[in-house]
């Protein structure tokens, strides 16, 4: 299997950040991707270096404003703020009326939900050439290839239209799943991150083309907090076009493939001509931010449930931080999802 990577996807390499009190070491690190990426090639995987697609295709789901923003974002910080540090906002906007304001601290609370999302000297570069990971990958989907794996890192699916938040910049698999509607009458996107892609539901709420369909953590006491929850099913066009298969916190492996089980059949019932999955492995019982209970068996039998669909698929990688089993899960889904094409 191809795998779309980019070593400039490592220049953004946060330290620390705010979590339930206190400073904390930030699990989305660049070696997360390098242990994926080199046990996928021990595997027999294809590194392949993604074409440059240019700006267009993320400004085509996010706000173009927001997306400008990064391109000179760290260069402000660096004239506005004490030698050492990054760009973190300590504004954040609030409920009701605002504007974007002109300054760069205020920008960056505008733009950013949270503290997860630092802006960096290799900020930019990183999530620009992440982006283009997941474009070229559904580019390929559409000149009739039909199992691509897209290395994001930084992963995308809390990220909305104008709004950075949870580790996520730009939505990479929104972004891939809207420039597949040039060849393909409609997308499912199946997201299996233990957290709510809830920037991706966001983007997709009032359409009908793309499925929006997840299995993830209760968020009323677990992150993302906001949205997401079991009766969030879309509205006006996209009425029924998203389907939330909330967990419990402790859920086990046979009930975690039931659900997903709901979202395949979701798929099929939607007519889907192809799918974007945002993978993660962040669901494994031993990973740092995971509240399930789910093995290398359990990705592997996904792998296998999705790609039973039959339809063009593009892996677009999400959470999965530095636990033991993070490699081997990968492994394990990929080969499963290979198997079953042959």
């Amino acid at each position: 299997m191809k795998i779309l990577f980019d070593e400039r996807q490592l220049l953004h390499a946060p330290e620390s950040y705010f979590r339930q009190g206190r400073i904390i070491a930030h699990p989305e690190q660049p070696a997360r991707a390098i242990l994926l990426r080199d046990a996928l090639l021990a595997d027999g995987h294809q590194l392949t270096q993604p074409r440059d697609h240019g700006a267009s295709p993320i400004k085509a789901v996010h706000d173009p404003a927001y997306v400008d923003f990064f391109d000179t974002a760290w260069q402000r910080w660096q004239a506005y703020g004490e030698p050492g540090t990054i760009g973190v906002p300590n504004y954040h906007i609030s409920h009701g009326r605002n504007r974007c304001p002109t300054g760069i601290v205020g920008q960056l609370g505008y733009y950013s939900t949270d503290t997860a999302c630092p802006v960096s000297e290799g900020t930019r570069e990183a999530i620009y050439w992440s982006a283009q990971c997941a474009i070229d990958g559904a580019e390929r989907l559409i000149g009739g290839e039909d199992l691509i794996y897209a290395l994001c890192q930084p992963p995308g699916h809390h990220a909305s239209r104008g709004n950075s938040n949870g580790f996520c910049y730009f939505n990479n698999a929104a972004i891939a799943a809207h420039h597949l509607r040039q060849k393909f009458q409609r997308v499912a996107i199946v997201d299996i991150d233990t957290h709510a892609g809830q920037g991706t539901q966001d983007i997709f709420y009032e359409r009908a083309d793309v499925l929006f369909a997840s299995i993830h953590v209760d968020p009323s006491d677990y992150p993302p907090f906001f949205a997401c929850y079991a009766d969030e099913r879309g509205a006006g066009a996209g009425l029924g076009a998203s389907l939330n298969v909330v967990l419990d916190k402790g859920t086990g492996e046979a009930a975690i493939l039931a659900g997903i089980d709901q979202l395949i059949t979701a798929t099929r019932d939607f007519a889907a001509d192809a799918v974007v999955v945002s993978l993660g492995f962040d669901m494994a019982t031993d990973d740092p931010l995971s509240e399930l209970v789910f093995s290398g068996d359990g990705f592997a039998a996904a792998a296998s449930r999705i790609m039973a669909l039959d339809l063009p698929t593009l892996l677009v990688q999400e959470g999965g931080y530095l636990g033991p089993s993070l490699s081997s899960n990968a492994v394990r889904f990929l080969r499963a999802a290979e198997d079953a094409v042959r």
